[in-house]
C-alpha cells in the first residue's frame, strides 16, 4: 500500500510538472503574440521531437509511418525558401557557443537581418539563462546507424528546457553552463559544428545549441540539399600557405566539404566554407585562422548583446585568432 501511494504521488507530481510546463510554454507564447496554430506546431515538435524530426528524416521505417501525423507541421518542406526563413541555423564558432551558454543574465534582443538574413524567428531571448538541459540529439537518434554520444543538443533558457525536460525525461536532462561548455568543446574536438537554432514555431526565437556532424544533422543535409536551413558565422578559413604541410587533417574534419587538398597544400573553397572553425582548431600546423568576410552575413557576438559588467563569461580568444580554443 505504502509503495502504491509513492507511485501515484510520484506520478501525479510528474504530470503536475507536464502541465506546468506546457502552460508556461503557452502563456509565454500567447504574450509574445504567437499564433495559435504556431503554438500548437512548437508544442508538437518540442514535445515529440523524435517523431517529428525522425519523420522529417524518414530513414527508419517506423519513423518513415508517422509521416502522415506529422504532415501538417512538415508541409512547409516542399517550400524549401519558406522553410529556410522558418527554422534555421546559425553557425557559431567554438567560444562563441561557449559564451553563449554561460550568460548569467536574460537577453531579449532581436538580431539584425544582417546577422540572421530572414525576416522572422531572429529574436534571441534566454530567460533563466541558466537553465539548461541536454536533449538526446534527434537527429542521430533518427539513424540506422548514429554517432555518439546522443546527448549533444542544448536546450537553452526557458519556457524551453523545462518544457523538453518533464515531456522528454528519458532522454533529457539538467547541465550546468560548465558541463554545457564541455560537451560543446568534446564535439569540437570530434569535427562537429554549432548552430544557435531558431524556429518560429519554438515561439519565433532561439531556442538551442546543435552540436552537429554532417551524416546525421538534418539540416545539415537539408542544407548539402539547397534549403536554405544554415546561415554563415560571417568568418572563412584562411590558410596560410607557408605554414601548410598538406596532412590532409582539416579536408578530412571539415563538416562542410569545403577543404581540397592537392600535392603542395590545401585549399579553401570560400564559397562552401561556413566559419565553423573546426579546421582550425585540428590543423597541427596552426596554417589555418578564421577571417572575415565582407560578403556573408555578421557574426553572432556574444559579447555584444550585453554590457561587459553583466557577461561574467570564459575568457576565451577572437573566433578570427589561429586556434580558436574555449
Amino acid at each position: 500500500m505504502g509503495i502504491g501511494r509513492t507511485l501515484r504521488g510520484c506520478l501525479q507530481r510528474r504530470n503536475r510538472e507536464k502541465r506546468a510546463a506546457t502552460q508556461r510554454f503557452m502563456r509565454v507564447g500567447r504574450a509574445a503574440g504567437v499564433s495559435r496554430w504556431e503554438r500548437l506546431h512548437g508544442y508538437v515538435y518540442a514535445r515529440w521531437p523524435y517523431a517529428y524530426i525522425g519523420a522529417a528524416i524518414a530513414e527508419r521505417t517506423e519513423r518513415k509511418l508517422l509521416r502522415p501525423l506529422m504532415a501538417p507541421f512538415l508541409a512547409l518542406a516542399f517550400f524549401p525558401q519558406r522553410w529556410g526563413r522558418s527554422y534555421h541555423g546559425k553557425v557559431l564558432p567554438t567560444d562563441e557557443a561557449a559564451r553563449l551558454v554561460l550568460v548569467q543574465e536574460p537577453i531579449d534582443v532581436t538580431l539584425s537581418e544582417q546577422v540572421i538574413p530572414f525576416e522572422t524567428a531572429r529574436d534571441l531571448v534566454l530567460a533563466d539563462p541558466d537553465h539548461i538541459v541536454a536533449l538526446d540529439c534527434p537527429c542521430r537518434v533518427a539513424r540506422r546507424e548514429p554517432c555518439l554520444p546522443l546527448d549533444v543538443c542544448l536546450i537553452m533558457g526557458e519556457p524551453f528546457a523545462s518544457f523538453v525536460l518533464e515531456h522528454n525525461p528519458e532522454r533529457a536532462r539538467w547541465l550546468q553552463p560548465q558541463e554545457a561548455v564541455d560537451i560543446i568543446q568534446a564535439e569540437a574536438d570530434r569535427g562537429h559544428v554549432h548552430h544557435a537554432f531558431f524556429k518560429e514555431a519554438m515561439l519565433g526565437r532561439f531556442y538551442a545549441i546543435c552540436n552537429c556532424c554532417s551524416c546525421c544533422c538534418g539540416a545539415m543535409s537539408a542544407h548539402r540539399n539547397g534549403v536554405p536551413m544554415l546561415i554563415s558565422s560571417g568568418y572563412v578559413a584562411d590558410l596560410d600557405m607557408e605554414a601548410c604541410r598538406a596532412c590532409g587533417r582539416c579536408v578530412e574534419r571539415c563538416p562542410f566539404g569545403a577543404i581540397t587538398l592537392d600535392r603542395q597544400f590545401a585549399r579553401v573553397e570560400s564559397e562552401a566554407c561556413m566559419g565553423c572553425g573546426i579546421c582550425v582548431q585540428s590543423c597541427p600546423q596552426q596554417a589555418l585562422s578564421l577571417m572575415r568576410h565582407p560578403r556573408r552575413p555578421e557574426p553572432l557576438v556574444v559579447s555584444d548583446l550585453l554590457p561587459p559588467e553583466m557577461i561574467p563569461l570564459l575568457k576565451t580568444p577572437d573566433p578570427t585568432d589561429n586556434g580558436g580554443q574555449v
